[in-house]
């Protein structure tokens, strides 16, 4: 009797942990910019960027043709809505890039091509720290200056499940298993 209880003691720990450290694990999301159009002077950034936040841990996919497009990161908003690329932080050319959002702020990416910046390819995303969608105030966006096409991307959170919440659910399940079968079911 003592070894039976020993087993379900093993398996109580183990169900806790498994879902604790589900709470204390933070979900990373992939945005592809765009959506399925990608980075294309035909897409409505702002329209795609509403209902969601970037958090910390994120990443963002710029999808485009290298042949035809590139993307710049610029620093300053000024250079942001100037399609100023005089100054770059980083220049992206592989037609499939993937940037982590490593830290809280502002980051600023624009088309190479002044004209296609100019009519709005450009990306302006605020990275919020990391936490759940109703930790923070939801804020309206408007465009400060339609002519430029600025795009604000704080909204409302993702909807869909994280892999941990599943992993988390497969664990639980596979930990009741266990414990039936030590029990003698």
């Amino acid at each position: 009797m003592a070894g039976l209880k020993n087993i379900v003691a093993v398996a109580l720990v183990m169900i806790l942990s498994v879902s604790l450290e589900g709470k204390w694990v933070e979900a990373q999301e992939h945005h592809v910019v765009g959506g399925d159009r990608g980075w294309d002077p035909a897409t409505n950034l702002s329209s795609w960027c509403s209902g969601r936040i970037f958090r910390v841990g994120d990443k963002i996919w710029f999808t485009y043709s290298a042949g035809e497009e590139s993307i710049v990161e610029v620093k300053e908003q000024e250079e942001y809505l100037s399609c100023d690329i005089s100054n770059p932080i980083k220049m992206y050319t592989d037609g499939l890039d993937s940037i982590s959002l490593d830290g809280e702020g502002i980051r600023y990416f624009v088309s190479s091509k002044p004209d296609s910046c100019k009519n709005g390819l450009k990306l302006h995303v605020e990275v919020m720290p990391q936490g759940t969608p109703g930790d923070f105030p939801k804020i309206a966006t408007s465009e400060s200056k339609p002519s430029y096409g600025y795009v604000s991307a704080l909204a409302s959170g993702p909807t869909t499940p994280s892999g941990s919440a599943h992993l988390v659910g497969s664990s639980i399940l596979l930990a009741f298993g266990f414990l039936c079968y030590a029990i003698g079911a």
